[in-house]
């Protein structure tokens, strides 16, 4: 298996361009199942993910052009399975974002249980909450593993729904299915991420009726079809905050180019707590960390605008290294915190009860053979990797390729001393 290997690599320095949102190119490319023309996607990052997400599509009966770097152009002239291929959505959580365009065009979706993450339960309970909402009738299969949504003799019907938690995938797939049933759709507590909006600006263009996407209550008036349209990726905000605690953890200085501050808010005022300093330019964010003591901060994940759960573990990655003790509370996933057990390999002591874990700062790590437990844990063993003696082994770093475009070439250029090894 692949492998990754870093060295302690002194204070990076230069400059990185984020790639566009993994976040937000999934659902925009499972959205170009609703429509028969032709939808381009720009900004599009050559990830693993996004390569099983085309897949997936083509077995729908999607025509995906790739030819040219960054840009996908998508063609679903005709629906020719309504049926989720298991292996293909068993590697990959996200192709649940296919349901709700196929409940919308097609009137039903056979779905097996998704795979391709390890960070908690993730029930699929909200998104099937809002279909029946929405007149469908939800079938599931415990014995095979699938759950059939099916649209009655009507179609999808408008309705106030209300999220128990405001999930962002189950925003995005009653989103998707709202926009072509007949009537209102309001989603209340719905998800305010910056995905959910570029996911509503993309069906806006579109033919789409939708208000308020950000807010916690979304409207949507239904339109009978969709058309074809040409939209640009938002840039990746948790690649953004990777780079940021990259910056900061090697007490380097870094620009950080097509990044937009408003959607890292929270990652920029945690790290100027801890005494970083960091600048808004029109070309991008710059952290600077040079010659600099930094200090601890506590952080509480939350759903957008709070801190984000993605980055939780770089950033505890970042907290073992500064002075003071630092308390993390994960309030997102229940199972958040399987990089502890890596980082405590390579000297960090964390302890963890529940979903608190205790950071004691300065610690000087060491490398070690770790593993990337999931993709963000993965992000964190290499930055801790940069700041450690010796060498840092990392194993399992398909979690990496996941959400992650030219890792090791990133921090390459930045000065990083790391390596990618194909066993």
């Amino acid at each position: 298996m692949a492998r990754i290997l870093v060295n302690n690599s002194g204070p990076l320095h230069g400059e990185v361009d984020i790639s566009g949102a993994k976040n937000s190119v999934l659902p925009l490319l499972a959205a170009t199942l609703m429509t028969e023309d032709i939808c381009e996607i720009e900004d599009v990052p050559d990830l693993a993910d996004v390569s099983v997400m085309k897949k997936i599509l083509r077995k729908y009966g999607a025509e995906i052009d790739d030819s040219e770097q960054g840009i996908i152009r998508a063609r679903t002239p005709k629906i020719i399975s309504c049926e989720g291929d298991r292996d293909l959505v068993t590697e990959m959580r996200a192709s649940l974002f296919t349901m709700g365009p196929m409940l919308a065009r097609h009137g039903k979706i056979i779905m097996p249980m998704p795979g391709g993450c390890t960070i908690g339960k993730r029930p699929i309970d909200l998104h099937l909450k809002g279909f029946r909402a929405l007149g469908a009738k939800v079938e599931e299969d415990i014995e095979n593993e699938t759950v059939t949504v099916e649209t009655g003799p009507d179609g999808l019907q408008g309705d106030v729904i209300y999220l128990d938690f405001p999930s962002v995938g189950a925003t995005e797939n009653i989103l998707m299915a709202a926009t072509l049933a007949k009537g209102t759709t309001i989603i209340e507590n719905a998800a305010k991420e910056p995905e959910i909006i570029d996911l509503a600006n993309l069906l806006n263009k579109m033919g789409a009726r939708i208000k308020s996407a950000g807010t916690d209550m979304i409207r949507i008036e239904g339109v009978g079809s969709l058309s074809g349209c040409i939209h640009q990726a938002i840039p990746d905000r948790i690649e953004t905050g990777t780079f940021m605690l990259a910056a900061a953890i090697t007490r380097g200085e870094v620009l950080i180019k097509n990044a937009l501050p408003g959607h890292v808010r929270p990652i920029i005022a945690k790290l100027k707590e801890c005494n970083v300093d960091i600048d808004i330019y029109p070309e991008g964010i710059y952290v600077d960390a040079r010659g600099k003591e930094l200090v601890a901060t506590d952080i509480k994940t939350l759903p957008f605008p709070g801190f984000p759960t993605d980055i939780q573990s770089p950033f505890m990655a970042f907290l073992t290294t500064v002075k003071g003790k630092s308390v993390v509370r994960e309030t997102v996933f229940e199972n958040r915190f399987m990089h502890v057990v890596e980082l405590n390999r390579m000297g960090a002591d964390i302890q963890t009860e529940n979903r608190e874990a205790i950071v004691p700062g300065g610690r000087k790590l060491h490398g070690a053979k770790v593993r990337a437990t999931d993709l963000r844990a993965g992000a964190a063993m290499v930055l801790a990797g940069l700041v450690a003696t010796g060498t840092t082994e990392i194993s399992e770093i398909y979690h990496i390729e996941r959400g992650y475009e030219d890792f090791v070439g990133k921090f390459k250029a930045l000065g990083a001393d790391i390596m990618k090894i194909d066993d």
